[in-house]
């Protein structure tokens, strides 16, 4: 569109400029009648070149016009090359068709919750805004036990005996999307937009997929969590912890009234979707937690190495796609 509209400017200019001076005319006309008899010669040898390729094709000509037949080879494959780019320009396709591709093949109940509409990831939240959070979350603990007589939750993270939400430990805590599976992905951020433009609540992810490593070092203090590797759905790429983003500032909270209320709504959301939302266990309580529990899945190294290659997978195509 904007080669159309560049060429067009062009052409008004030129034609502007003939009518406007008599001098620009003239010269035109002499250098158009200057290569009329150049351009005969040109079309003579042209059709005369076009004579020889044509007679070289045939089966008689195998042993003595070889040298010419390899034109055919070349002009075969500047077409063939033609062809792949201009489908490649022209066909529009979104990086997130990959990922929609993959989720209407293996998880079409998603996909036709989706509709079609395949959503993309929201940047990662900024470092500083969590840990602006964790600080006042930690202040807010040694010196306010309730607010309105509401209970303080404990804050949890993974399956019923997996408790370490906001453990407030910040090294090595994935918040990036590439790691999670797609089915979850999706759901996840599903519940994000239904969020937003339902109850007004902007998400983050606090943190997604979780490595093994970090999983046994958290599991280390029972009052953090008392499951070990791949025994979270964290590590398949299947669960995550999040929060709430206000005037500018992450709210991790279940202290906050606000927050509090959110937490809820995000609950009774993620589980529309097919989620489990850790608000709902009888043990512990996690509120920012969510999980996909995919059926079928066998929770040891083998299932998260593949699960999680498995994501990365997408991810890799859709940018290949995207940056071609």
């Amino acid at each position: 569109m904007i080669f159309f509209i560049v060429l067009s400017f062009i052409l008004l200019i030129t034609a502007l400029a003939l009518m406007m001076s008599y001098e620009l005319r003239e010269k035109t006309r002499f250098f158009l009648k200057s290569l009329a008899p150049r351009s005969k010669k040109q079309l003579m040898s042209a059709r005369h070149f076009a004579q020889q390729m044509n007679h070289a094709a045939s089966n008689e000509q195998t042993q003595t016009h070889w040298h010419l037949q390899q034109w055919w080879i070349l002009i075969a494959g500047i077409c063939l090359l033609s062809s792949i780019m201009l489908f490649a320009f022209t066909k529009a396709v979104a990086p997130t068709r990959v990922e929609a591709a993959y989720l209407k093949a293996n998880d079409p109940q998603i996909y036709n919750l989706l509709n079609g509409d395949i959503l993309s990831p929201p940047p990662p939240v900024e470092e500083a805004l969590v840990e602006e959070a964790i600080l006042a979350e930690q202040i807010a603990v040694n010196q306010t036990p309730t607010i309105n007589s509401m209970p303080i939750p404990k804050t949890y993270d993974g399956e019923e005996n997996d408790t370490s939400s906001h453990a407030y430990e910040t090294v090595q805590i994935d918040r990036k999307w590439d790691k999670m599976h797609p089915s979850y992905k999706q759901r996840l951020l599903m519940v994000f937009k239904l969020m937003k433009e339902r109850h007004g609540y902007e998400m983050v992810l606090l943190e997604g997929y979780r490595s093994p490593e970090r999983q046994n070092r958290l599991s280390g203090n029972t009052a953090t969590t008392l499951a070990k590797a791949y025994q979270s759905y964290h590590q398949f790429g299947l669960a995550a912890d999040v929060a709430f983003k206000r005037n500018g500032k992450v709210v991790i909270s279940e202290r906050d009234p606000w927050a509090w209320k959110g937490y809820q709504l995000y609950g009774e959301t993620a589980e529309q979707v097919g989620l489990t939302w850790g608000g709902r266990w009888t043990r512990i309580h996690d509120y920012g937690h969510t999980e996909f529990r995919m059926p079928g899945l066998r929770k040891n190294k083998e299932s998260a190495e593949r699960l999680i290659a498995e994501a990365q997978g997408q991810g890799l195509m859709a940018n290949n796609i995207a940056n071609p």
